[in-house]
């Protein structure tokens, strides 16, 4: 029996293609191995979105590629994800031990791919192959049982200057409703209580295959699982956000009420230079908007800094958004110069000294925000999920402002043994600068 090591980098969209793969190689017959030394098959999922996580997916590969020189020497190394197809035919030549690589779009056949290399024993370049993305896919889910990822679109057709997602992914493809349904059950069954609905883009999504959007149809047929406590939403474009996605948050009881949504930047010139199809003025309408008719709406953003010909006036400007909006999660990341993009070639780059100086600027900002924010929190009561237990009768879990891994958790104390993926009534006594303190409110039950 064939044992399988899988290295799963990037964004939780790949992640989804990752557990896809472990799926499909375990209903063939392979066995899944958390020890790389110990496997006949390697497989590297990379990411290439900026230059660190590129440095990141290379840096897997070569330790794999001594692993295998030194210690496991007959294991076979697969490298797939956005880094394989963006640079497919260097890889191949600057790391003769890579034995398989295959694009974005080839994960659904690699159990045909490894029977071809089991055949031919000669190296396998694949990043030309389509993907099915209605195909019904076997997964083995890599999260905690009670949390999974639900990815209901493929690539992207927005085009922002920065960004190398559609040269790696294509253009934006939206699943069927029927066939995203379909997965939410078999998730449930396994466990899932939290779904977490991504794409690059949810708030296009049916607008190719049904010309318009159909966030809120999908979510209403999600929300009909019994099992599914929570739905949360990633990615949300601030352009596309529509009345009846605003309608969906307000009156579906098991949508949370957790507004991600990538900004950018929100200087109009930015915005311009980004190629993103929005403006101040609409964004921060929407901020208002949410804000009047969502009660207790957390928005999270993301926000780059340093972008090409970034002023200090402009900074400045962003600062200032920070400080007058209060936004409840922010992350802010440095531009990253990518290849094959536009704003690689336009004028106004900025020295990384001063990209991190802006980047701590407004991190210090945002850190008090956030803060002053979870003070106002300070004797108020949530549901929290349980994900771990730390020391003693602490645990460690998150309420709906929270989305695992990127933002905060709740530190909740409780009299009596809690269970891991259970939710509780924790009422809040403390906070810190990003995470709460509670007690299991036994009043509630």
């Amino acid at each position: 029996m064939k044992k399988i090591y899988m290295h799963s980098l990037g964004c939780s969209k790949n992640l989804v293609d990752s557990e896809n793969m472990l799926g499909i190689l375990t209903k063939k017959g392979y066995k899944i191995t958390d020890y790389a030394d110990k496997a006949d098959y390697i497989i590297i999922n990379t990411c290439s979105f900026i230059n660190d996580a590129q440095q990141e997916s290379v840096n897997a590969i070569l330790y794999a590629a001594d692993l295998k020189n030194e210690i496991n020497k007959n294991a076979k190394i697969i490298v797939t994800g956005c880094l394989s197809q963006r640079f497919g035919e260097e890889l191949a030549k600057e790391i003769p031990e890579i034995d398989i690589i295959i694009g974005t779009s080839c994960f659904e056949r690699i159990d045909q791919y490894i029977e071809e290399y089991e055949n031919n024993r000669e190296l396998l370049i694949d990043t030309e192959s389509e993907l099915n993305i209605d195909k019904e896919l076997p997964r083995n889910t890599l999260t905690e049982a009670w949390v999974s990822y639900l990815k209901i679109a493929e690539g992207c057709s927005n085009n922002c200057t920065y960004c190398v997602i559609p040269k790696l992914r294509g253009p934006y493809k939206s699943r069927k409703i029927e066939n995203v349904v379909e997965e939410a059950k078999l998730l449930a069954g396994k466990g899932a209580k939290e779904i977490i609905i991504i794409a690059q883009d949810t708030s296009k999504y049916g607008i190719d295959i049904y010309g318009k959007k159909k966030l809120h149809e999908l979510i209403q047929k999600i929300s009909e699982i019994e099992s599914i406590q929570w739905i949360r939403i990633h990615y949300l474009y601030p352009e596309d956000i529509y009345d009846e996605l605003i309608s969906e948050f307000i009156n579906n009881k098991k949508l949370l009420k957790y507004f991600d949504i990538p900004m950018q930047h929100i200087n109009d010139n930015i915005l311009k230079r980004m190629n993103r199809k929005t403006s101040k003025e609409q964004i921060t309408s929407l901020i208002q908007k949410i804000r009047r008719e969502v009660k207790d709406a957390v928005i999270r953003t993301s926000l780059i800094t340093g972008f090409p010909g970034e002023t200090w006036d402009e900074h400045e400007e962003l600062k200032n958004f920070l400080k007058e909006y209060r936004l409840d999660r922010v992350g802010v990341f440095k531009y990253s110069r990518e290849e094959h993009t536009p704003a690689y070639k336009l004028s106004g780059q900025i020295e990384e000294d001063i990209k991190e100086q802006r980047l701590n600027e407004l991190m210090e900002i945002q850190q008090g925000i956030s803060y002053q924010n979870n003070l106002l929190k300070i004797g108020k009561t949530y549901d929290v999920i349980i994900e771990e237990k730390d020391a003693g009768n602490v645990y460690v879990g998150r309420s709906y402002m929270d989305s695992i891994e990127i933002d905060g958790c709740v530190y909740v104390t409780s009299e009596e043994e809690l269970t891991l993926g259970s939710i509780y009534k924790v009422r809040i006594n403390d906070a810190l600068e990003y995470d709460l303190i509670g007690d299991v409110d036994y009043e509630d039950y």
